[in-house]
This record gives C-alpha cells, sequence and structure tokens, in this order.
C-alpha cells in the first residue's frame, strides 16, 4: 500500500505509524536516499500490507453516535457499539488501516489488540464492559470482546478506517 505524505510529516513518524523501521522503508523506496528530504503529496511504499483498495471490507467509526460500522463492498455488513475518546484524549479524527494484530495484548485492552496507522491508537477489546457507549477511552476505539474477534476474524491487516466526527 502507498502512504501520501501529509505536511510536516517525516519518514520516522511514518515508520512508527506504519510499525515498519526505517530500513525496511528505505528497502521499499529505493528512491528515498535522505529520509529529510521528503515532500507533501509524495507517495511512500508501506511494505507488507495490500492495497486498502483491494480489500472487500471497511470500517466507518462514527465518534458522535459511538458506533462502528463494518461495509463490505459498500454494504452495511454490522454495526457495532463502541465507546471513543474522552474530551481531552479524542478518537482522532481521519483515514487510517489496520496495520498489525495482537490477541490478548493485556489489561484494558481486552482480547484484541488491532492497531491503526497512527502510533498508538487502535481498535481493541475491554475489561471494563460497562464502558462501551461512553465517551472515555484515551483515544482507541474500545469495543466488547466477542464483537472484536468477530471484527478480528473478518478485516486483514490493510482495512481502511474512516474515522468520522
Amino acid at each position: 500500500m502507498y502512504h501520501i505524505v501529509k505536511p510536516g510529516e517525516t519518514l520516522s513518524v511514518i515508520a512508527r505509524n506504519y510499525r515498519r523501521s526505517l530500513s525496511q522503508l528505505f528497502a521499499a523506496n529505493p528512491s528515498i536516499t535522505n529520509p529529510n528530504l521528503i515532500f507533501p503529496g509524495q507517495q511512500i511504499l508501506i511494505p507488507g500490507l495490500p492495497n486498502p483498495d483491494t480489500i472487500p471490507y471497511s470500517i466507518i467509526v462514527s465518534r458522535g453516535k459511538r458506533n462502528l460500522t463494518l461495509l463490505k463492498n459498500g454494504a452495511v455488513q454490522k454495526v457495532y457499539p463502541i465507546a471513543v475518546g474522552k474530551m481531552l484524549t479524542q478518537t482522532p479524527i481521519g483515514e487510517f488501516v489496520i496495520v498489525n494484530r495482537e490477541p490478548n495484548p493485556g489489561g484494558p485492552y481486552g482480547v484484541m489488540w488491532l492497531s491503526l496507522s497512527k502510533s498508538g491508537y487502535g481498535i481493541h477489546g475491554t475489561n471494563n464492559p460497562a464502558s462501551i457507549g461512553q465517551f472515555v477511552s484515551k483515544g482507541c476505539i474500545r469495543m466488547y470482546n466477542e464483537n472484536v474477534l468477530e471484527l478480528a476474524r473478518i478485516v486483514p491487516n490493510g482495512t481502511r478506517v474512516l474515522i468520522q466526527p
């Protein structure tokens, strides 16, 4: 998949967001010889992730409605209740992709963690099911454990995630 460089982004930030090393990005993008000479609008190949356009699934997160909608080829498959970030740690708005996953991450993350292409953010289960439907997280998207497991079985890494207000 390709990442389009945004103003102010560095190659290090892009590597961190996609959980790739700088050496992996250099190997996949041989035209980049100086990491300080990337520019807004430039396409950076992210190795190991499929193009989201080749994946029939996509996810739309509504912060306001506190729900996550799974689509297949643009048609709604299922709508899940979620919890999102509180006022001071709001869930980021934008378009991301799922870059990796970790079963049983422990602590407050429940039974599954799906990393988003923004470092520190993900879709995950919870050890506090009463929080679902609330504005309570530090910016992540919380789901009931059974729901995040179902979602993780369906969507592959590379799936597009659109987070809306």
